[in-house]
């Protein structure tokens, strides 16, 4: 029976997710209600208060579950790429490009932190779970790249912290302008192309080197 009750209960807790991702998606964070994801969801707002304690704590819940499914992905690609960290960054960085249009629950993910919550209020909060992971990201992409210049994949002296900057900024900015136009161009069609771009840019420019003294 308790079994079956925990099994309730996340299920609860992924139904009021999903509702919050709609609601969030089709109208804004900040002119969506926990009383209208209730209704969504079908659920009373007790409910949601026993798994989340409000809507920044919700927010933040959908984001983090995104992040840990990459997580799942890379052990995946380090599994098929072994010895390989360039293949491995290049799948990471083509499946977040594709995702973004292949899959609904991402793309209105991403379409709700870059156009449709603004970071003043209570999102305030959020705002600064988001810049955490972002200095969490950069260390992130500073550790794989790390890898590729052991593995002579990437020159020795890249400035690893300037292209972390520069990856997320390409990558956010490329995502950013295809869901505010998407038929501006074939996210998916243009992606290994742009991965292309990227990985060229990490090889060859002298503006990612680190200057001899």
């Amino acid at each position: 029976m308790a079994r079956k009750t925990k099994q309730q209960a996340q299920e609860t807790r992924n139904h009021i997710i999903d509702a919050a991702i709609e609601r969030f998606s089709d109208e804004g964070v900040s002119k969506t209600s926990l009383a209208d994801i209730a209704t969504t969801a079908g659920v009373t707002r007790g409910a949601i208060y026993w798994h989340f304690k409000n809507k920044t704590d919700l927010l933040n819940e959908i984001w983090a579950q995104s992040e840990s499914g990459l997580k799942d992905l890379e052990l995946e690609y380090q599994l098929k790429f072994p010895f390989d960290p360039l293949s491995v960054m290049k799948s990471m960085i083509a499946y977040v490009l594709e995702a973004t249009a292949r899959d609904d629950r991402r793309r209105s993910l991403m379409e709700i932190i870059f156009h449709k919550c603004e970071f003043v209020g209570e999102m305030a909060t959020l705002q600064m779970m988001q810049q955490a992971l972002y200095l969490e990201c950069y260390e992130k992409i500073e550790d794989q790249l790390r890898q590729c210049i052991v593995a002579g994949q990437l020159p020795d002296n890249l400035d690893t912290r300037r292209t972390a900057i520069v990856i997320r900024g390409y990558m956010t900015g490329i995502m950013e302008n295809w869901l505010f136009m998407p038929e501006s161009f074939d996210l998916v069609a243009d992606t290994p192309q742009l991965v292309d771009v990227l990985i060229d840019m990490l090889q060859h420019s002298p503006s990612l080197r680190i200057l001899s003294a």
